[in-house]
């Protein structure tokens, strides 16, 4: 005889059979994702800078470091697209290169400090102890740094590391405060009813951390990655602004928006061109974690100040 929940799915089933299924997690976590309007946008205009970072360099026959000793700060023209810096180096082939590489040393050290976030975080959260102290001692000495001087003193001297020792200074000081919140995360997860259970069974300690820790907190390190991305890529572009960064002959924002500084007012392209492509990343990727936050915990749209709540 059909219990209860089983006789409601049996009359809820359609007529070709198929018993209906409620939707799972990620489809309801996109369905919310796409009703928010500006973070579809910015996911587009993310997609976008992408296209163009990678894409770019292809289209047009200048390289980064070609010079046209013919057209020395010379305006956009069909020539130069974007027209050319003060020692005829093209502005469009310049700028894309130096998005590429910020938008590299972005993703590079926003998934590097999420995951050191994550195993950290879960590490301590779980075992405590001894563990937890250590861990937590760490974290909280790398808090205490002052992480611009650290990578500023550094970062010139492992020169011949190039921009991915850079990328990896900055992924080093860029997980202690995820890291913090994850612990918090772990400590109420590790007596919940599913963990124990696992425990009991024999199941190891880092098989735990990895399929039940882990993966509860995920919508958290999603949000949080999306985020450290934009961070990160404005920490590569002020620390390359004052030449502790990407350094010569390779370009990025950073490095670009400093050697256009002087000339804003006179030739704005060799200037806005590149700060303009930052804004507007920084921009898109703020609100595509926004839209993230909304689409995984509902909730949060309502705790905002200056939102309406529905009637």
């Amino acid at each position: 005889m059909a219990t209860a929940p089983e006789a409601l799915l049996a009359e809820a089933a359609s007529d070709d059979g198929l018993v209906a299924r409620p939707p799972s997690r990620a489809r309801v976590t996109l369905r919310r994702f796409l009703a928010h309007p500006t973070a579809v946008a910015g996911l587009a205009v993310v997609a976008l800078l992408f296209v163009l970072a990678f894409a770019g360099p292809h289209l047009t026959r200048w390289s980064y470091s070609d010079i046209d000793y013919t057209a020395l700060r010379s305006r956009p023209s069909a020539r130069h697209w974007w027209g050319t810096n003060r020692i005829g180096q093209d502005v469009f082939a310049q700028t894309v290169r130096g998005l590429q590489k910020s938008l590299i040393i972005g993703l590079l050290v926003g998934v590097a400090a999420t995951a050191g976030a994550a195993t950290v975080g879960a590490c301590a959260g779980y075992f405590g102890g001894w563990t937890d102290r250590l861990l937590t001692f760490v974290t909280d000495l790398l808090l205490i740094f002052p992480s611009f001087l650290v990578i500023s003193v550094v970062s010139p001297r492992l020169k011949g590391g190039g921009w991915l020792v850079f990328a990896l200074l900055l992924a080093l000081f860029g997980w202690m405060i995820t890291a913090r919140v994850v612990r918090s995360m772990a400590i109420s997860l590790r007596e919940r009813e599913f963990v124990r259970a696992a425990r009991y069974m024999g199941v190891g300690p880092l098989r735990i951390i990895a399929r039940h820790i882990v993966p509860n907190v995920a919508s958290f390190l999603i949000i949080d990655a999306t985020i450290a991305v934009g961070s990160a890529v404005m920490s590569e572009t002020a620390l390359s602004y004052f030449g502790f960064g990407v350094q010569p002959p390779d370009v990025s924002l950073g490095t670009l928006i400093a050697d256009g500084t002087g000339a804003a007012i006179t030739y704005p392209w060799m200037f806005f061109f590149a700060a303009g492509l930052l804004v507007v990343f920084v921009l898109a990727v703020n609100l595509v974690g926004d839209g993230l936050r909304d689409a995984i915990d509902p909730t949060s749209a309502r705790r905002r100040p200056g939102r309406r709540r529905a009637r």
